[in-house]
């Protein structure tokens, strides 16, 4: 199996992981405060040192390509970029809803081959990043924005039970009032998550231009100006 470095910045985490032999080797995270910049480039050479010392080579970089923060994303794709590309070695980009949507997957106890999964990112007032996939991943609502209102999702919560998971739970939990809402707190995207998306994008050879690919932002960044102050 191959040994493959996970890289995870979209929301407020900044996490790492090394992963190989289908196992969780290493792990590095600090999920709370956005200090991508500050704690990123620690977590990978902790990384790079645990495969060194387990006499493991790196064959891939993965990452989370989005949607969430268009700074966190620029910063950990950038990283990631400079290591695929100084080490010689392919680069993946991992989704970072199906990245939560597998945490649930593999972690929640009610989990069925019927389960649906809503993972939301917050993007700010009353909109998210979100889709809706069922076990295998496939999209039954496309990746996009949507601004939150009581009949987000009716038509899928009407067929049936619908876990929503992510940021922005606390949110949607305020205008979101159905009997098949399922509400799983506490899930972020993490690098640890990321290990079997990686390792199945690795074994086809699903990989991303190390040179020329972007993050999926799905909006323009909107730069504000700041307050004067008096």
């Amino acid at each position: 199996m191959a040994n493959i470095l996970n890289i995870e910045t979209s929301t407020e985490a900044c996490s790492v992981a090394l992963t190989g032999d289908c196992s969780l080797l290493a792990n590095f995270e600090e999920r709370s405060g956005r200090r991508h910049a500050e704690l990123l480039g620690g977590f990978i050479k902790k990384a790079l040192d645990e495969a060194k010392k387990q006499e493991r080579k790196i064959d891939a970089i993965a990452v989370s390509i989005g949607p969430g923060s268009y700074t966190g994303l620029r910063i950990g794709l950038s990283e990631a970029k400079g290591l695929a590309y100084a080490m010689g070695l392919p680069l993946i980009g991992v989704p970072t809803l199906q990245i939560m949507a597998t945490n649930v997957m593999f972690n929640h106890h009610d989990i069925t081959l019927e389960s649906r999964f809503a993972p939301m990112i917050d993007a700010r007032r009353m909109e998210v990043y979100t889709c809706v996939l069922d076990m295998w991943l496939k999209e039954l609502m496309p990746t996009k924005p949507l601004i939150l209102d009581a009949d987000s999702y009716r038509e899928l919560l009407d067929r049936g039970p619908l876990l929503f998971m992510g940021n922005a739970v606390e949110k949607a939990r305020t205008v979101i009032d159905h009997p098949n809402a399922r509400w799983v707190e506490g899930v972020q995207p993490l690098a640890a998550d990321m290990l079997a998306l990686s390792e199945k994008a690795f074994r086809a050879g699903d990989f991303i231009d190390v040179a020329y690919s972007t993050p999926l932002y799905l909006k323009e960044f909107q730069a504000t100006t700041p307050r004067k102050k008096i």
